[in-house]
């Protein structure tokens, strides 16, 4: 079993910088792709970023020259870096690694007021 523990979330003012962190653990496993997803009230969870284990990425439009992905394998460990945050990024931020099966978070808010 693989479990992911995540950190960074928070209240921040729009314009402004987060960092989320995510950490997989647990027995011995290869991890494929990790990233995010995030929910907001109301929403569907979507896709935000995601990076494979071999470096290829891939961003949603509305957070493209925005939002960073980035990974440590030997860790198992994914950030994302968010800058110009706007009020629209707000939601609840889900981290997902996928081994032979997809693995999920539980989740942290990031809220940004105007």
């Amino acid at each position: 079993q693989v479990q992911l523990v995540e950190s960074g979330g928070g209240l921040v003012q729009a314009g402004g910088s987060l960092r989320l962190s995510c950490a997989a653990s647990g027995r011995a496993f290869r991890i494929d792709d990790m990233g995010w997803y995030r929910q907001a009230p109301g929403k569907q969870r979507e896709l935000v970023a995601y990076r494979s284990v071999g470096g290829i990425t891939k961003y949603a439009d509305d957070v493209k020259g925005r939002f960073t992905i980035s990974r440590d394998n030997p860790s198992n460990t994914v950030y994302l870096r968010m800058n110009s945050l706007k009020p629209e990024d707000t939601g609840v931020y889900y981290c997902y690694a996928d081994t032979l099966q997809s693995h999920w978070g539980q989740g942290t808010q990031v809220t940004v007021s105007p």
